[in-house]
């Protein structure tokens, strides 16, 4: 390597910014047509090890724009100015069945960004960089209040926006992994809104007594939500992924205490016992457990669990529903039938007359696992089921690039679907970092 080429210079702008938020990586001062490869990795709070690469070509002024510029291979290709996150893949020799997760919002996802010379696809640990960056990627940025709650038996985490306030309010469901997940609520704080993530399979009285907890649990979470000080007790909406979405279904549709302004659904169904509880809805998918599948490589696939019926004792009746509800599916969803469920719940709700509340996103070879943008994508992972304790390996579905530019189009709609329902003729609040 002549001296040249150690000059390469790297930048990567933000260095340090909010995890839904684009960088621009830019390589300058390398030889012209010089061949290059870009790459990020990432140690998780597990210690697992994660890496992206792609490879470039240095232009006539010696210059790669990674927003701008074709990825000739690696672990994504084309033009994608986010490929270094979101095909962020276990480093060669991992374990089988990793998922990356950010339990921790409190620190960065710490990613190293470096140049090195040539088309490498592997020994990354043994090779020199001609330059490095530590990026930094906040789910919580400055000024964000994270206020733990226990109140009433509550396991959850209130993410409170920097400013005066009140802010609109979201309740925050996840599925059926259970654990007090809290990086979504994060960002929906950074976007102005008060979210309250809630914990409803493994929180403490669960564990304790062994029992699910009953619909007062949610409503419950409801009124610590709308009574805060901080939080416009009239504008709040409930968000809810997987199992989450049958819960956010039987409070919308059938709860006295919960009056919501809209609600988001990602990747869930409305078949459920219509008059169950959390311990009813899940004794229902263990008696249609036989409807499971294996494919050949020992993957488990859910989504017969829940088949599409015309029995309405066994669908949450969303011809009730008297708030704007949006639906977010995977037509390749392998863990949930969520894009025949959005038909049912549209042929629902045109028969009742109240489908100019419904909005439907659906995407093509996309999964189950629709989370905030740049999210590497998983299409099959480790998973144990909080209420049974099984372990397994879920397929959860999906193509990584599609699966992926659907994400960040999601999250942008969803924001879009939360201000215009929850600030109404309020100022909304529309990003309030726009980088740390």
């Amino acid at each position: 390597m002549d001296r040249k080429q150690c000059c390469v210079s790297l930048s990567v702008q933000p260095s340090r910014g909010q995890m839904d938020e684009k960088f621009i990586v830019l390589i300058q001062n390398a030889p012209p047509g010089f061949q290059l490869t870009v790459h990020a990795f990432h140690q998780c709070e597990d210690k697992l090890k994660w890496e992206a690469f792609g490879h470039y070509t240095a232009d006539a002024t010696g210059t790669v724009n990674v927003s701008k510029d074709l990825s000739l291979g690696g672990t994504y290709s084309g033009v994608e100015p986010m490929g270094l996150l979101w095909s962020l893949t276990p480093v060669p020799g991992s374990k089988p069945g990793l998922r990356m997760r950010k339990f921790n919002v409190q620190t960065p996802m710490e990613v190293t960004i470096s140049v090195y010379q040539g088309h490498q696809t592997e020994g990354f640990v043994d090779l020199v960089s001609l330059a490095s960056v530590l990026v930094e990627r906040w789910h919580m940025a400055p000024g964000i209040l994270r206020i733990p709650i226990t109140e009433d038996g509550l396991s959850a985490t209130l993410f409170l926006p920097r400013g005066p306030g009140p802010f609109p309010g979201i309740l925050d469901l996840w599925g059926g992994g259970g654990m007090l997940l809290e990086h979504r609520s994060a960002l929906f704080a950074c976007h102005g809104f008060a979210s309250l993530a809630l914990d409803y399979l493994t929180n403490k009285v669960s564990i304790e007594t062994g029992n699910f907890v009953d619909n007062k649990y949610f409503e419950s979470a409801y009124n610590v939500l709308q009574q805060h000080p901080q939080v416009l007790g009239s504008r709040i909406a409930m968000v809810g992924l997987s199992l989450g979405c049958a819960i956010t279904f039987k409070m919308a549709v059938y709860s006295d205490v919960f009056k919501l302004s809209c609600a988001v659904c990602i990747s869930g169904s409305h078949v459920q016992p219509v008059d169950g509880s959390l311990e009813q809805i899940i004794d229902f998918f263990k008696e249609n457990a036989g409807k499971t599948r294996v494919n050949e490589e020992n993957q488990i696939i859910l989504r017969d669990l829940l088949p599409i019926t015309t029995d309405t004792s066994f669908k949450a009746d969303v011809g009730r529903l008297q708030c704007p509800l949006l639906l977010v599916v995977g037509e390749d969803d392998q863990n949930w039938p969520a894009y025949e469920s959005a038909m049912d719940i549209k042929e629902m709700m045109e028969g009742a007359g109240n489908s100019h509340l419904l909005t439907v996103l659906s995407y093509p070879n996309t999964g189950h696992l629709i989370e905030p943008p740049f999210t590497p994508h998983t299409r099959a992972s480790n998973f144990m089921f909080a209420a049974s304790r099984h372990k397994s390996t879920c397929l959860w579905g999906g193509e990584k690039v599609a699966h992926s530019h659907a994400q960040e189009d999601a999250w942008r709609k969803m924001l879009l679907f939360l201000r215009k329902n929850l600030y109404a003729d309020r100022n909304p609040v529309l990003t309030i970092f726009s980088h740390l």
